[in-house]
C-alpha cells in the first residue's frame, strides 16, 4: 500500500508528486494514457500568467501569483526552458481602456509587481509590429513563457528519480474506500493507498463522483491553436493578449521558448471530453483576430495546428477540497499551468496535519539535467559529448537538429516514453517543418530496439494508434 496515490500525470499531478517525493513517503501516480502530459498539459498557451486577471480572493488569484513567483526557480532546477518575456494586454477602444484600468487595479490588489498602463505609442515602442489601431495596453513585465509538457515530464521524472512510481494505461474505473485508505481500480487491476489526490483534469469531476463527492462538474472548453514556423518567431517578443471578455483573453500571439510563434486559442464550450478536432471557423477566427493585433502575421507559415481542452469547472474558480483521506482538485483550467508549482506546495501543506510522517529525505535529488543539453551546447561541448558517445553525432531530425544520442537519452530517462509522441515531447524530433515525415521511421526503429519489442507494436500515442501493421517484403 502506497502512502499517497495521485490520479493524473499532467503538470499539476507532476508538481504534487515532486513536492511529496521530498519526504520519506511512498507515492504512485496513476495515468490513463500511454504517457504523461497527455491532457490539457500538452495543448495550451504555454503562458506563465502574471496574475492580473483572476478576481482577488479566489483560488485562481492566490495560486496564480504564487506560482508566477516560484516558476523561474523551479524551471531552473528541473532544466526546463523558461523566458520572462512580459505580456501586453492591448485595447482598441475607450471601453477597452476602462477594462484595462480595472485589470491594473485588480492586479495590484493581487500583488502583481510592475504593472503599468501605457499608450498605444508606448506599446508600439515595445512591439513595433502591433496594429496602429491599438490605443492602450497594460504592460505586465512578470509574464513569462515555458514549455508545459517539458515541465510536466521533468517534474514527474524528478519525482520518479526520488522514488515515486508511475503507472500508465491505468484508467480509473472505481474507487473503493477501505479501513486503511483506498483501493483504486482500472478494470480488474487495482492499486491501494492511504491518501488519494485527484488531479485528473477534465475527468476530475468523474473521479470525485467515484469517491462519493458530487455537486461539481467540469465542462470541456475547446481552444484551437495554430503554430507558425520558426522564421516567424521574432515577429514579436512579448505575449500579446486582447482585452479579455467572460470567455477568456481572446486570441493571443506569443513566441514560444523554442522559437516558434503561437496563435490562439478559440474558446468554445463543448460536451465531448475527447473531441480534439479543429474547425474552419476556429481557424478563421484565429487568423482574423491575430492579424487585427499584429497585421504582419502570416498564416501561410503555419506548420501545424491542434486543439486543447480546458477543464472549466462549474464554480468559475479552482475547486480544492479535502474529503476524509482524499483531496480533489477540480476545474484547474487557466491559469493552472502557472499555479501548478504553488498547488504542489499547497497539497503538501494540506496533508501535513494528517497521520502521514513528513520526514525530509537526506538524499533528495533537487536538480535534473536539461533534455536540451546537447542542442544548446557550444561547439566544444558538443564535440566532447560526441567523442564520449558517437550517437550524438548522428542527426535524426533535420528540421530541429535532434541527434540519435538525444533520442536514446530520452528513451532511457524517467519517465520513459513508449511512443512517437512521447519522444517528440521530450526531444522536439518531429516538431519541425516536415512534422516527422523524414525522422519518424528511424525513431520507430530506435524505440523498438530500446524497448525490445517488434516495430509493429510502436504507436503514435498509445492505444490503437499503430503505424506499422506488417512487412511488405
Amino acid at each position: 500500500m502506497y502512502d499517497v496515490l495521485i490520479i493524473g500525470a499532467g503538470v499539476v499531478g507532476g508538481m504534487i508528486a515532486r513536492e511529496l517525493s521530498r519526504y520519506e513517503l511512498s507515492v504512485c501516480i496513476l495515468e490513463k494514457e500511454n504517457d504523461v502530459a497527455m491532457g490539457a498539459t500538452k495543448a495550451n498557451s504555454a503562458i506563465v500568467h502574471a496574475g492580473f486577471d483572476a478576481k482577488e480572493g479566489t483560488n485562481k488569484a492566490r495560486f496564480n501569483v504564487r506560482g508566477s513567483v516560484l516558476m523561474e526557480e523551479v524551471c531552473q532546477k528541473l532544466g526546463v526552458k523558461y523566458k520572462r518575456n512580459g505580456s501586453l494586454i492591448i485595447g482598441f477602444t475607450d471601453e477597452d481602456k476602462k477594462v484595462l484600468g480595472e485589470l491594473l487595479a485588480r492586479g495590484e490588489r493581487n500583488g502583481v509587481r510592475g504593472l503599468r498602463l501605457i499608450s498605444g505609442d508606448e506599446a508600439r515602442a515595445l512591439e513595433p509590429a502591433l496594429s496602429e489601431k491599438v490605443c492602450a495596453a497594460l504592460h505586465a513585465p512578470t509574464g513569462a513563457i515555458v514549455c508545459p509538457y517539458e515541465l510536466a515530464v521533468a517534474a514527474i521524472g524528478n519525482a520518479m528519480d526520488n522514488g515515486a512510481e508511475l503507472i500508465c494505461n491505468f484508467e480509473v474505473t472505481k474507487i473503493k474506500e477501505c479501513e486503511e485508505g483506498f483501493e483504486v481500480f482500472s478494470g480488474e487491476r487495482s492499486v491501494s493507498g492511504r491518501y488519494l489526490i485527484n488531479a485528473a483534469g477534465l475527468y476530475s469531476d468523474e473521479v470525485a463522483k467515484m469517491h462519493g463527492v458530487s455537486g461539481f462538474s467540469v465542462n470541456p472548453r475547446r481552444g484551437e491553436y495554430m503554430l507558425l514556423d520558426k522564421e516567424c518567431g521574432t515577429l514579436i517578443s512579448h505575449t500579446i493578449f486582447r482585452t479579455p471578455t467572460k470567455m477568456g483573453k481572446g486570441i493571443l500571439i506569443t513566441p514560444t521558448v523554442d522559437g516558434n510563434l503561437l496563435l490562439g486559442p478559440t474558446s468554445v464550450d463543448i460536451g465531448d471530453k475527447e473531441n480534439k478536432s479543429t474547425t474552419d471557423e476556429g481557424f478563421a477566427k484565429i487568423i482574423k483576430e491575430a492579424k487585427e493585433n499584429v497585421p504582419a502575421v502570416n498564416p501561410a507559415k503555419v506548420i501545424t495546428s491542434f486543439t486543447g481542452l480546458r477543464a472549466t469547472g462549474n464554480t468559475g474558480d479552482f475547486i480544492i477540497e479535502r474529503h476524509g483521506h482524499a483531496i480533489h482538485l477540480i476545474g484547474i483550467e487557466s491559469p493552472g499551468l502557472t499555479a501548478s508549482v504553488a498547488l504542489g506546495e499547497y497539497i503538501v501543506e494540506l496533508l501535513s496535519d494528517t497521520d502521514l510522517i513528513f520526514k525530509k529525505k537526506d538524499s533528495f535529488i533537487e536538480k535534473r539535467a536539461p533534455m536540451h543539453l546537447f542542442r544548446e551546447g557550444n561547439v566544444d561541448e558538443k564535440n566532447k559529448m560526441i567523442k564520449a558517445d558517437p550517437s550524438y553525432g548522428r542527426i535524426i531530425c533535420r528540421c530541429e537538429g535532434v541527434t540519435e544520442g538525444e533520442i536514446l537519452a530520452a528513451i532511457r530517462t524517467n519517465p520513459k516514453p513508449r511512443d512517437l509522441d512521447g519522444v517528440k515531447r521530450r526531444t522536439r524530433a518531429q516538431m519541425g517543418r516536415c512534422q516527422g515525415g523524414f525522422c519518424s521511421p528511424v525513431i520507430i526503429e530506435l524505440l523498438a530496439r530500446e524497448l525490445g519489442v517488434p516495430m509493429e507494436q510502436i504507436t503514435k500515442h498509445g492505444g490503437e494508434s499503430r503505424i506499422i501493421f506488417g512487412k511488405t517484403k
